[in-house]
């Protein structure tokens, strides 16, 4: 038998209670800090296969880790593993017409129903290789919720729960199977409060002090600053008190949350900085009072090209998802769901990706069966998106794999990607994730001088030691984000 067979056969082992999990955790849906039952269940079916549990990491009640030592227990490695759904996306299942399960319930968009269940059967695909084969190592389940939130990775991180591990793997629900060199951005957010003096806004203007006059002149100055930073860089702003509803009184508070991106952490702390010195000159000019408090940050996030190339060589062995005239059916008619100007954008990028004389052929059969395999480039290009992925990929080598769930051209954070994400065909793609992630982990585990020449690339990533973008004296805002 082959190590490829023997991976594949302890996922047929576990393939039914992976898909059950993750079922289980679409049906629960729960937003970024609260998912306590999907915690739970997770937490309860590795207890159940012998793995110890690690509770409240960092101080975040639904975060923990699960921990299983085979042999000497070295070396140790981790799958990092998501949970947690996104506001007013409940949807159900393989419907290809928008239908809440319940309406203005959150949903399973972004797949994190698949991503935490697929790593929970290669955490147990690569426990049982290591113990049948008279191998050693630990393998760590990390149960890290509130991606779509505040984040939390960065905290564990911070609490040094990755300062042992010899390296991680992740994955994330796809239009595409791919092992990317691709970067993320590095992202900030606060929130920006105003304080004023309230008067009667006819009778005595001259006595107040606005707030929302601060707040406004905040967002204006930040407009302007747009002509001034980086091309790759964002500012994302929502007004959270625009100081009541009442015109004829002067508003003596109002408050705005911002969220900057730029491809480096050091470029988005200067953006930041430059964000908060507007605030303190709109509070100036108003002769308002200002205070701001940082609510999150992740840092950038690259692979580490040493496990890439690694999981990338497991991908193409296990091979891309295989789909059924059922599966393509779905994406058709899903792909019909989207509005004109959506279907526009659709048909550009796979002009663009896949050259103007396939596009017919892909619209066709919109789910991708091919493989994107990873290349080591001097300069990555970063995408405008962030996740905290980055931040344990700053603590220890780590990296990411892409496996489609959805068809092509498919928009994340949509009724139709949580859809996808209680469907056979996310579920597909999620089985297939997980037998890359245990043979990528096995064969890392399997080569010490991979984790090594890893630890050398990831040393001259981070000099030594891992930095968080946070303050120290920042804490997860758990029921407050």
């Amino acid at each position: 038998m082959t190590q490829l067979e023997e991976i594949r056969k302890y996922m047929e082992k576990y393939r039914e209670e992976t898909l059950a999990i993750a079922r289980k955790v679409w049906e629960y849906a729960e937003l970024p800090f609260d998912e306590h039952k999907s915690a739970a269940l997770y937490k309860e079916a590795l207890t159940a296969q012998g793995f110890e549990i690690e509770d409240g990491l960092a101080g975040i009640p639904t975060a923990f880790l699960a921990r299983c030592k085979v042999g000497s227990g070295k070396p140790v490695f981790g799958l990092l593993a998501e949970y947690d759904a996104l506001d007013t996306l409940s949807q159900e299942a393989g419907l290809t017409v928008r239908k809440p399960v319940k309406e203005g319930a959150p949903g399973h968009g972004c797949g994190h129903n698949l991503l935490g269940a697929a790593c929970y059967a290669s955490a147990l695909a690569a426990r049982d290789y290591l113990r049948d084969n008279g191998l050693d190592g630990t393998v760590i389940f990390f149960g890290c919720p509130a991606e779509e939130g505040a984040g939390s990775k960065q905290f564990i991180a911070r609490a040094g729960y990755f300062d042992d591990v010899d390296f991680c793997y992740t994955w994330h629900p796809s239009t595409h199977n791919e092992v990317g060199n691709n970067g993320s951005v590095a992202i900030m957010g606060a929130n920006f409060s105003f304080e004023g003096i309230a008067s009667h806004a006819g009778g005595s203007p001259h006595l107040g002090r606005s707030a929302l006059d601060a707040a406004e002149l905040m967002n204006i100055g930040v407009q302007f600053l747009r002509e001034h930073m980086i091309d790759q860089a964002r500012v994302h702003y929502a007004f959270t008190n625009a100081g009541g509803t009442a015109p004829n009184v002067v508003q003596d508070h109002a408050a705005l949350k911002y969220e900057v991106r730029a491809p480096h952490v050091s470029q988005m702390k200067e953006l930041f900085d430059r964000v908060v010195h507007i605030a303190r000159g709109a509070a100036e000019m108003t002769e308002t009072k200002m205070d701001y408090e940082i609510t999150m940050a992740f840092s950038d996030y690259v692979g580490n090209p040493a496990l890439s190339e690694m999981l990338s060589d497991c991908m193409v062995e296990c091979g891309a998802p295989v789909w059924e005239e059922a599966d393509y059916q779905m994406a058709r008619d899903m792909l019909k769901s989207y509005n004109e100007a959506t279907l526009t954008s659709i048909r550009a990028s796979l002009a663009e990706e896949f050259g103007p004389e396939r596009v017919e052929e892909l619209l066709k059969k919109p789910l991708h069966s091919e493989l994107n395999t990873y290349e080591r480039v001097k300069n990555p290009v970063y995408r405008s998106g962030s996740t905290d992925v980055g931040d344990v990929a700053y603590a220890t080598p780590t990296t990411t794999l892409n496996i489609a769930t959805s068809c092509l051209g498919n928009v994340g954070h949509s009724w139709q990607n949580t859809s996808f994400c209680g469907s056979q065909i996310g579920m597909k793609g999620m089985l297939k994730a997980a037998e890359i992630l245990a043979l990528a982990c096995v064969r890392t585990a399997q080569d010490p001088a991979l984790i090594e020449k890893a630890k050398k690339e990831l040393l001259a990533k981070n000099g030594g030691h891992y930095t968080c973008p946070l303050p120290d004296d920042v804490l997860p805002p758990v029921g407050k984000y």
